[in-house]
């Protein structure tokens, strides 16, 4: 196995255009901030909330990346950073009384997440 030297090594993933509310988001995210990837791992999953299958997809992604590229063991990673972004809206209209059409906004996010090494 490759002994990495660099302590400052930074692992990303982004995921764009995800049809949730970044408030939403942004709940689960404050409880795994800055955690290692398994005990963020083990949040995500009995979290009861419907935000947490993207993260935990980009999440894996990003182990999987640094698992893949740079040779690193998962159980070494732990969440550097992590931020939401608000996206764009899907515009629509509901109908409403008398010919009027009300707007509903369905709002999408983004999601970066910034892995780096535990350093012994």
């Amino acid at each position: 196995m490759k002994t990495i030297q660099n302590s400052d090594l930074k692992i990303g993933a982004s995921n764009k255009h995800i049809r949730m509310s970044p408030h939403k988001i942004r709940r689960v995210i404050n409880q795994i901030r800055g955690r290692s990837y398994e005990q963020a791992l083990m949040i995500l999953e009995f979290m009861p909330y419907r935000a947490c299958n993207p993260i935990l997809k980009l999440l894996s992604s990003a182990a999987a990346d640094a698992n893949h590229n740079f040779g690193l063991n998962k159980s070494d990673l732990f969440i550097n950073g992590i931020q939401v972004d608000k996206g764009s809206f899907s515009k629509r209209l509901q109908p409403r009384a008398q010919g009027r059409g009300y707007p509903i906004h369905k709002p999408t996010c983004h999601i970066t997440i910034v892995m780096g090494v535990i350093s012994e």
